[in-house]
C-alpha cells in the first residue's frame, strides 16, 4: 500500500472536519469535485496535450496509446504520496504518469505546459460538467415539482400576507409560482453561463513562451488542446484563467440558493402551529423533538436556510479570489478549494427540497380557517378604491374608521357600510355590479388574476425548460 493510500484509508469518515464530507456528501457531485475527480480531470488535460502533440507530428500514435493507458491507471493516492516526496502537486502527477510509460514517451508528457495550464483547465472542465450533468438537471427536477404544485393549486384560495399580516386574497398556486419564475430565471442564467467557462494553455505567464519554441501559431495550438476537452481559450490569460467566468457561475449558484432559502422560509412559516396551512411529511419513526413527542419540526426547510448561510459566506471568498498579483500569486490557492463545496451544498438542498415539496401536505381546511379570520374586513381595499373612484372625499380614512368599527362591533364591514347613511347612496346606485360583487364577497371574487397568472407562468416555464408536467 502506498504511503498516501495508507493515510487516507485509515481515516474514519467521522474524523472529517467539514460537514460537507460526513453529512452532506453527494456521490454524483463527488465524481466531479472530489480530489479523485480533480485528478481525473487533470489527467484528461495531460492526455489532451499528448493527442494534440501527435496531431502536430511531435509524437507518435504509440506514445498517445501509452499515455492514455497510464492516465487510466494513475490514482490520487499515488499522486499525493509523490507530492509528499517532492512538494509539488502537478509535478507529482506528471511523475506518476511518466513512471508508467516507456522512456520514448516520457519527454512528451507535460511538454510546453505550466502547472495551471493543467489545473485551471481541469477546474474549468469539471465545473462546467457538474453544472450540465448534475446541478441544472437537479434544479429542473425541483422546478417541475413547483410547477405541478402551482397548476394543481392555482385556484386554491389563500390569504396573501405582507409584513406577516393578512393582506388580500390570492391563491396558493399564485404564491408558489413566484418561485417557479425566480428559479426558472436562475436555471436559464446557469445554462447561459456554462458556455462562458474557458480554459487556457498559454504557459507560465500567459505569453505562449514555451509553445512558441515549437509552433508558429501557439494560439491555434492552445485552441486545439482545449477543443479536445470541449473548451474555448480565454482571450487573455496570465498563468491563470481570468476568474470572472467561474466567479459569475458560482455567484449565480449562490443566488439560486437564496431563492431556495426564501421558498423554505415561506413554507416553514406556513407550517407554524397557529397557521398550519402546509406540513412536511414525517416518516413513521421520525422524531421531532428529544423531549416533546408531539413536535413535528420543519427540519428540511430549516436545513435549506441554514446551508444558504454557508453559501453566502463562501461568496465573499469567491470575490476575494478575483485578485491575483501580476501574472499570478498563491493567495487564492487554499481559498479556491472551497468552490466544490458551493456546488455540493446547493445540490444537497436542491435534492432535499425536491423530496420535501413532492410530498408536501396542503391543509385546505386550515387555509380556509385562516381566510375567515379577517374575512369581515378584507373588503377594505376594494371598497375604498371604488368609493374614491366615484368621487367620495377622503375614502381611505372613511374606510379605515369603518374597519375599526366593524372589528369593535364584530360585524362584517359590508354590514357597517349598509348602515352608514352617507355611503348607502354610493353603494346602492353608483357602484357597478361587478365591483359590488368583489366588495360583498372579496374572498371569492377579489383575487385579481392570481389563478390565471399562476397557470400562465407555470406553463410558460414548463415550455421553456421542456418539462413534462404531471398533475
Amino acid at each position: 500500500m502506498e504511503k498516501g493510500e495508507k493515510i487516507v484509508k485509515e481515516r474514519d469518515i467521522f474524523d472529517s472536519i467539514s460537514p460537507i464530507d460526513y453529512r452532506y456528501w453527494d456521490k454524483e457531485v463527488a465524481k466531479f469535485l472530489s480530489e479523485n475527480g480533480f485528478t481525473e480531470y487533470k489527467l484528461r488535460v495531460e492526455l489532451a496535450l499528448i493527442k494534440t502533440l501527435h496531431k502536430r507530428g511531435i509524437c507518435s500514435k504509440e506514445v498517445v496509446g501509452e499515455v492514455e493507458k497510464a492516465c487510466g491507471q494513475v490514482t490520487t493516492y499515488e499522486v499525493y504520496a509523490e507530492e509528499g516526496r517532492i512538494k509539488h502537486d502537478i509535478r507529482a502527477l506528471v511523475n506518476c504518469i511518466q513512471n508508467k510509460v516507456s522512456d520514448k514517451a516520457k519527454p512528451f508528457i507535460h511538454m510546453t505546459a505550466t502547472s495551471f495550464d493543467i489545473s485551471d483547465t481541469a477546474n474549468a472542465a469539471r465545473f462546467r460538467d457538474v453544472q450540465t450533468e448534475i446541478v441544472i438537471p437537479e434544479l429542473i427536477k425541483l422546478e417541475q415539482i413547483l410547477i405541478e404544485i402551482t397548476l394543481r393549486e392555482a385556484e386554491t384560495l389563500q390569504i396573501g400576507r405582507t409584513h406577516g399580516q393578512h393582506a388580500e386574497p390570492i391563491t396558493f398556486g399564485f404564491a408558489m409560482v413566484e418561485y417557479v419564475s425566480r428559479l426558472g430565471d436562475c436555471i436559464q442564467s446557469l445554462k447561459n453561463l456554462v458556455p462562458q467557462i474557458i480554459g487556457k494553455f498559454s504557459g507560465a505567464v500567459g505569453a505562449y513562451n514555451a509553445s512558441s519554441l515549437f509552433f508558429d501559431d501557439p494560439e491555434k495550438f492552445e485552441e486545439e488542446v482545449l477543443s479536445e476537452l470541449g473548451l474555448k481559450p480565454a482571450e487573455y490569460s496570465t498563468q491563470i484563467i481570468p476568474p470572472e467566468p467561474l466567479m459569475r457561475m458560482l455567484s449565480e449558484l449562490i443566488s439560486t440558493g437564496g431563492i431556495l432559502a426564501n421558498l423554505s422560509r415561506d413554507m416553514r412559516n406556513l407550517q407554524r402551529t397557529e397557521i398550519g396551512e402546509i406540513g412536511e411529511k414525517f416518516q413513521g419513526e421520525q422524531v421531532g423533538s428529544s423531549t416533546m413527542p408531539h413536535k413535528r419540526n420543519p427540519i428540511s426547510f430549516e436545513n435549506v436556510e441554514s446551508i444558504w448561510k454557508i453559501l453566502i459566506g463562501d461568496l465573499i471568498t469567491v470575490y476575494l479570489n478575483q485578485i491575483s498579483e501580476h501574472q499570478r500569486d498563491l493567495t487564492n490557492s487554499a481559498a479556491a478549494r472551497i468552490y466544490g463545496e458551493i456546488v455540493g451544498y446547493l445540490v444537497s438542498i436542491t435534492k432535499r427540497l425536491t423530496k420535501t415539496m413532492k410530498k408536501l401536505k396542503i391543509d385546505k381546511k386550515s387555509i380556509g380557517r385562516n381566510i375567515e379570520i379577517q374575512k369581515k374586513v378584507i373588503a377594505a381595499e376594494p371598497l375604498y378604491i371604488v368609493l374614491a373612484a366615484n368621487g367620495y372625499t377622503n375614502a381611505h380614512e372613511k374606510v379605515r374608521q369603518l374597519t375599526i368599527q366593524a372589528q369593535q362591533e364584530n360585524k362584517d364591514l359590508i354590514e357597517i357600510v349598509y348602515e352608514d347613511t352617507n355611503l348607502r347612496p354610493y353603494f346602492n346606485s353608483k357602484i357597478p355590479q361587478k365591483q359590488k360583487r368583489m366588495i360583498v364577497n372579496p374572498v371569492f371574487f377579489y383575487t385579481g388574476i392570481a389563478a390565471e397568472k399562476a397557470k400562465e407562468i407555470a406553463n410558460r416555464w414548463a415550455d421553456i425548460l421542456e418539462i413534462e408536467v404531471k398533475i
